[in-house]
């Protein structure tokens, strides 16, 4: 997602490759606005991902992973001009549901970021 929003990429095909579903749906919905309205993000979030539940316990399917992402180096900026849009940058609790898939991958399937100052 920090690699195709940098040119607001909704069709980049590495979106697919790690999400699907509702999830895909968001990241690529978002992107789109971005591009409409002339967005491009940079820098990069800083994440610490950690595994909070696994479904079943023996041979998961299902991983609900939660974080205290960090966007303050990962802020929107106009493409046309460079000026920052955005600064809204902080820290935001986030909570990610990831499946395995048939071919053994696993991919967000849903997820939700909340306002910053959540963590």
């Amino acid at each position: 997602m920090t690699q195709a929003g940098m040119t607001s990429n909704w069709t980049s095909p590495q979106l697919a490759r790690y999400a699907t579903g509702s999830a895909l749906l968001a990241i690529t919905r978002g992107m789109y606005t971005d591009h409409l309205n002339g967005l491009v993000s940079r820098g990069e979030p800083r994440n610490s991902p950690k595994v909070t539940s696994a479904q079943p316990a023996a041979n998961p399917t299902t991983v609900m992973i939660s974080d205290c992402g960090d966007s303050t180096h990962w802020l929107k900026y106009r493409k046309d001009n460079g000026k920052l849009a955005d600064t809204s940058g902080g820290r935001r609790a986030i909570t990610a549901e990831v499946k395995k898939q048939a071919a053994g991958t696993w991919k967000v399937t849903r997820f939700a970021v909340e306002g910053l100052g959540s963590c």
